[in-house]
């Protein structure tokens, strides 16, 4: 059993309109644009699943319309119970290879074809004391540490440019493109920050600066602080959609140190 979510900006648009609510332990945002810098659409999607030690979430950030974002949305929710048993097993590699055999399916592939435009997807996974996470596009995850920060490392995947699903399919090339990873979270309290590319490209630039976003998450609720990211781009008339997703886990397990370290201990 998991508590569940997903939207796509087709159903419910949130131009001029800050949505910030709860899934279970996730906290969900989304801002459609302002009307006064142009937005007229929303092409952004989402989807949560939380199950007892995991988290399975989805950022989308389609283009030239929201089908491809409803057609990835809606195939990962047909396939769920299947996704959630290899959740299950040891690892992330049996939930990756399900994934790209169903992107890379013929069934899939053919319904990407009959869709307009194209859809970035970051689908990313925390089980326990790791993260996994799936990036096609320009979609960003962070995770947010006290030790990483102290060494500047926040941003886990790079946006990638010209990589899609849907009509423009990197699953349907001679070589799939794609980028994917996992990473151990740090002892302590780590921030998972996921989101599409409006924050980043607001006029102004006011979260470019990944600190800028470190900084609310550390004094405020989670809901407090999506409040104020998304109320900060509202006043920088900020035309381009944002969904973000974020949660919190205080992971107890103690990290790898260097052995150096280990030893002077």
């Amino acid at each position: 059993m998991c508590n569940r979510f997903s939207w796509v900006g087709s159903e419910k648009d949130f131009i001029d309109e800050k949505k910030v609510q709860l899934v279970d332990r996730v906290t969900v945002g989304r801002f459609g644009g302002n009307s006064s810098a142009g937005q007229y659409k929303n092409e952004d999607g989402c989807l949560v699943w939380v199950g007892e030690d995991w988290e399975f979430a989805a950022v989308l950030d389609a283009h030239y319309g929201a089908e491809s974002a409803e057609l990835v949305i809606r195939t990962l929710e047909e396939f769920d119970q299947e996704i959630i048993r290899m959740i299950a097993k040891p690892g992330f590699i049996h939930v990756q290879e399900m994934l790209l055999t169903i992107f890379q399916s013929v069934e899939f592939l053919e319904q990407c074809k009959k869709v307009k435009g194209e859809t970035a997807c970051l689908i990313c996974i925390r089980k326990k004391n790791y993260l996994w996470w799936l990036s096609i596009g320009d979609c960003v995850v962070y995770v947010f540490h006290p030790d990483l920060i102290a060494l500047g490392q926040f941003q886990l995947n790079q946006r990638q440019f010209y990589e899609w699903i849907g009509q423009v399919n990197t699953f349907d090339k001679a070589v799939p493109c794609f980028s994917s990873g996992v990473r151990e979270l740090r002892n302590g309290v780590n921030h998972i920050f996921m989101t599409t590319d409006g924050l980043l490209e607001c006029p102004g630039e006011p979260y470019s600066n990944p600190m800028d976003i470190v900084e609310l998450l550390d004094i405020e609720k989670l809901e407090v602080a999506f409040s104020s990211i998304l109320s900060k781009i509202e006043k920088n008339n900020v035309r381009d959609s944002t969904t973000m997703i974020a949660w919190t886990v205080d992971n107890q397990i103690v990290g790898s140190i260097p052995s150096d370290v280990v030893e002077s201990m």
